[in-house]
């Protein structure tokens, strides 16, 4: 077990490779919003969200054609008339920036769109690991808050956790969701912007939960706890590392 934290108040979470396994994310939720994406833009194109959206995505493609990001097609003018030849481009760029996983508020919150019909219809369920929903539970019970940090959307979070196939509705556990409108998960900042948000007195009372050593680095800077999760599929971490390991939420004492 690790050694009691006996200060720690609030824990964060990463999703992928921490609560979640990281086949879930790479072999559900990213396939099924690039093969989804056509659908929603042709169901919703007329709707203020998917115009924003479709704002957001333009601002985006726009800065990576100024930039020569490799793959990027020019989309039609906004005051074009053929939605079809709009659509066909942003698809192309949508998908591209999947395969590429770029971290892009643009296109985070398109795929946020898409999996919320995914998960209200009952073709997706959220999937998380057991001695997590445990661990939630158990922290609820003892008045230590939950909240969850990842490059997903908020509204993503919200759908894998509010879906879950094996474990309904886990949001009753959960505070809060972050996204990176807060800040880079290797930025040091974002962290800082978190403790300053939950209110706690000192970053040391936040106990993060990551499987992804820059991001762990990053929170150590900004003062809070951090453990590094360890599941299978989880890219390797460096040698000489420094930092507490766990395979379960179970081996996690507060």
């Amino acid at each position: 077990e690790s050694p009691p934290r006996a200060l720690v108040r609030c824990v964060v979470m990463d999703i992928e490779g921490t609560t979640t396994p990281i086949s879930f994310v790479a072999d559900v939720l990213f396939p099924y919003a690039r093969a989804n994406a056509r659908a929603h833009l042709a169901a919703t194109y007329h709707t203020q969200q998917t115009r924003e959206d479709v704002a957001l995505l333009r601002a985006q493609i726009n800065k990576d054609l100024a930039e020569g990001v490799p793959g990027v097609v020019p989309l039609p003018p906004s005051n074009a008339t053929d939605q079809d030849k709009v659509i066909d481009a942003l698809v192309a760029n949508v998908q591209a920036m999947i395969d590429a996983d770029r971290k892009l508020t643009a296109l985070k919150q398109l795929q946020g769109r898409v999996w919320r019909r995914g998960f209200e219809s009952g073709e997706m369920k959220g999937e998380v690991y057991d001695d997590v929903v445990q661990a939630l539970a158990e922290w609820d019970t003892k008045g230590i808050k939950s909240y969850i940090y990842s490059s997903g959307s908020r509204e993503a979070q919200r759908l894998i956790f509010g879906n879950t196939a094996d474990h309904g509705d886990l949001r009753r556990y959960l505070s809060a969701f972050f996204d990176t409108n807060v800040g880079g998960k290797k930025e040091s900042r974002s962290y800082y912007e978190i403790w300053q948000t939950l209110g706690v007195d000192s970053p040391s009372q936040i106990l993060f939960l990551t499987d992804v050593y820059q991001e762990a680095t990053a929170a150590r800077d900004a003062g809070l706890e951090v453990l590094i999760s360890i599941r299978p599929g989880n890219a390797p971490l460096p040698e000489d590392h420094g930092f507490q390991t766990i395979t379960s939420f179970a081996q996690i004492s507060i």
